[in-house]
């Protein structure tokens, strides 16, 4: 299976570097994974939403340019729904079962994904109604798709 993690910004922090660099080794015994950075926008404070729109488009293209045609899509999105580690397993397991093999997961910047990604998008996922820093969102989606692993060969590490 081969997982991309499609986010918006540059990764600054160390600790998450880290974090994520010790998940995509231990997901290397299941999958291919890769994390994609595209350009983010600059967010100045007071944006109307008229500008807010502009700029999720203006990332949202960036996006869409780095998913295949062929690439089954599962945007984060506060609005969509709630999964728990183990349905996230048998999603994943579903689609190794019927033949999709490319899945792109998208995070989008500060300011969320444009309406052309969320219609792109197969499924959206919501890991909690509350409000993470999308930096902080690439460490705890890596380490969900490391534990969906685990759990699909039934393997320790899910408690």
């Amino acid at each position: 299976m081969n997982i991309s993690i499609i986010c918006v910004g540059k990764l600054k922090e160390k600790y998450l570097k880290q974090g994520i660099e010790e998940y995509t080794k231990r997901l290397s015994a299941y999958a291919n994974v890769q994390l994609i950075e595209v350009a983010d926008e600059k967010a100045p404070e007071n944006m109307s939403q008229t500008e807010i729109q502009q700029l999720k488009e203006k990332e949202g293209e960036r996006i869409l340019g780095k998913i295949g045609q062929d690439t089954h899509v599962i945007a984060l999105a506060i609005e969509g729904n709630s999964w728990t580690s183990e349905r996230l397993a048998k999603e994943l397991d579903q689609l190794a079962t019927y033949g999709k093999s490319k899945i792109a997961f998208v995070i989008g910047g500060s300011v969320g994904l444009s309406d052309s990604v969320l219609k792109r998008a197969n499924a959206q996922l919501s890991f909690s109604k509350m409000t993470f820093p999308h930096q902080l969102m690439r460490l705890i989606l890596v380490e969900q798709v490391y534990r969906a692993f685990k759990i699909m060969k039934n393997e320790p590490y899910h408690k």
